[in-house]
């Protein structure tokens, strides 16, 4: 089984702390899944070579302010539909089953999600997180890096926002890496299978609707 409670630390918030602990994630892969130890790589040695302050912006721009994506999988999934808080239901007894504290973030929050799959004893429950949530949201998570996708959600951004935060365009896409390589891990130890997408809705849409409605 592979440690998915070591994968959720890729997404700590910047701190010498998770960078030695993204350091350990590499060394781990890299001592046992060789085959995917490369699509990390960039991602650690970003961690190991960049400053704080650097890191941090990235971070916030990839996953907070001016958002690339969000690490809220069901967000990603449902968007603000229904589904969305039944989940999150869902998930908070999950967890508190479990033993899996979610400390100040949401159920379905990436890191807390990942940290459920190992400490879970139900396979049926185990089953739907992988194949209806985690790799569907993984997966469309990849897609709002690219540069069409980028582009409508900086229009959207600029609309709104009075500042643009700008970004290296090479340095700020990294963290696709450890998106990916969390997506090729899952697919090792769960072949793919029909994946229902469960509706899921477009990240720069609902950031859309959000903002007009703050209008």
């Amino acid at each position: 089984m592979i440690k998915y409670e070591l994968l959720a630390d890729l997404f700590l918030y910047p701190s010498e702390e998770a960078k030695a602990k993204i350091i350990n994630v590499q060394n781990y892969i890299d001592v046992n899944f060789q085959t995917v130890s490369d699509s990390l790589r960039d991602f650690s040695e970003f961690v190991k070579m960049t400053s704080m302050k650097e890191w941090e912006e990235v971070y916030t721009r990839t996953f907070d302010v001016q958002a690339l994506t969000t690490l809220d999988l069901g967000y990603v999934v449902f968007g603000d539909d229904y589904k969305r808080g039944e989940l999150l239901v869902n998930l908070s007894k999950e967890h508190t089953k479990a033993g899996n504290d979610c400390g100040t973030e949401l159920a379905d929050h990436l890191p807390n999600v990942l940290r459920l799959i190992n400490k879970t004893d139900d396979e049926e429950v185990k089953h739907d997180l992988i194949y209806f949530i985690i790799i569907p949201a993984l997966s469309k998570m990849l897609s709002d890096f690219n540069k069409e996708t980028i582009e409508v959600k900086t229009k959207i951004y600029k609309k709104h926002h009075r500042t643009i935060i700008e970004q290296n365009e090479n340095k700020g896409l990294i963290y696709q890496k450890s998106i990916q390589t969390i997506l090729e891990l899952l697919k090792i130890e769960f072949p793919e299978e029909q994946i229902s997408w469960l509706h899921e809705k477009e990240f720069a849409s609902e950031i859309t609707n959000e903002l007009e409605i703050q209008s």
